[in-house]
């Protein structure tokens, strides 16, 4: 059975970008509309748009929108050209963790390079990669889900970290994925979901889809996983990616690292759910992955209002961590599941 999500997060609409504004989640939900390139840039690092998949396609969608605006400007093609490629390498800067940013841009820029057109096939060209890039989002993970259903146990609890749903993709999910394609072949499937501080995903997004799309979800905060897990009633962990590296070792939500550390230790597996699209080979190691840095008033702040003294506290608060290569089981890709050794298996599969 083809589970049938109700969620589209984002799509490209003629001239602009239509997405749902996370930030409001599950207060509302609302779609909104970006409409200039820097209305992009500020919607990817301001988080309306979250989720490495969606924030690959909304960089595409940046590059359109840049594209629009200098096409109004009376430069040559080769101006157009060099000003649109400083343009998209700059939207590339909003989330400097999400290697699926870089990657959709890329594709954007060989795009313009390769194109023969005028200007405005030029713009034409961008927006049919861009569709394209959508339709091919919402196929690549429906089959990372089919693989991943396959290593769910009859009636598992799963454990997730933050949110790797349909609102983190164009609309289907890659850890939910998972999730949504078990719960066709087996609704006794059910959910743990981390809150995930500081941003709450798993507590305002995740529990938001699974509750929309009738599967059971049970919220818990982070510093619990390991209580349940010793309590045997967690039965498998599944968690999305930002990048992961040559090695296998895999940048995702804050967070995520201890998860890791504690499903080893009461031997349960630990998946990792992500597209060929964010592995990013030119790193060796986790060590290498730039970890992004974000406001203080995160960690300070909920709803707008302090908990905690904002005087004389010092605030860290990194966005993501690196799970080390040898807590993860196996990697769910549209191509199947990588195991260990993960250089190895990594590298077979995308040369396929």
């Amino acid at each position: 059975m083809d589970f049938k999500s109700k969620i589209k997060t984002i799509e490209w609409q003629d001239t602009y970008s239509r997405m749902v504004d996370q930030t409001i989640v599950p207060y509302e939900y609302r779609y909104v509309n970006i409409t200039s390139g820097d209305a992009m840039f500020d919607a990817i690092r301001n988080m309306i748009v979250r989720g490495a998949p969606a924030i690959g396609i909304a960089g595409a969608h940046g590059v359109i929108l840049y594209a629009q605006e200098l096409e109004k400007e009376k430069f040559t093609r080769e101006e157009f050209v060099r000003k649109l490629i400083e343009k998209a390498e700059y939207i590339k800067t909003s989330r400097p963790t999400a290697v699926n940013l870089m990657w959709a841009v890329d594709k954007q820029i060989e795009v313009i390079k390769a194109s023969d057109s005028d200007i405005e096939g030029i713009v034409e060209e961008l927006k049919q990669k861009a569709i394209a890039l959508e339709n091919e989002d919402i196929e690549i993970n429906k089959r990372i889900g089919d693989y991943g259903a396959e290593v769910v146990p009859e009636g598992a609890t799963i454990l997730t970290h933050c949110n790797a749903g349909a609102l983190a993709t164009v609309g289907y999910g890659t850890a939910l994925g998972v999730v949504r394609s078990a719960y066709a072949k087996d609704n006794t499937i059910q959910v743990f979901a981390d809150e995930t501080r500081p941003r709450q995903q798993g507590a305002r997004i995740t529990t938001f889809e699974l509750a929309m799309d009738g599967i059971p979800v049970t919220l818990i905060t982070d510093g619990m996983c390991s209580y349940f897990m010793n309590k045997g009633m967690i039965d498998m962990v599944v968690v999305g990616a930002d990048r992961i590296a040559a090695n296998g070792d895999t940048a995702n939500k804050i967070g995520t690292y201890t998860v890791a550390i504690a499903a080893k230790y009461h031997n349960i597996p630990f998946y990792v759910a992500a597209p060929l699209s964010t592995i990013d080979i030119s790193i060796k190691s986790g060590k290498e992955i730039p970890i992004e840095e974000r406001a203080h008033e995160e960690v300070t702040h909920i709803n707008g209002k302090p908990i905690c003294p904002l005087k004389g506290v010092n605030i860290i608060n990194p966005g993501f961590d690196v799970t080390p290569h040898e807590l993860i089981t196996g990697i769910i890709t549209e191509k199947g599941i990588l195991k260990p050794d993960y250089k190895e298996s990594i590298l077979t599969a995308l040369s396929k």
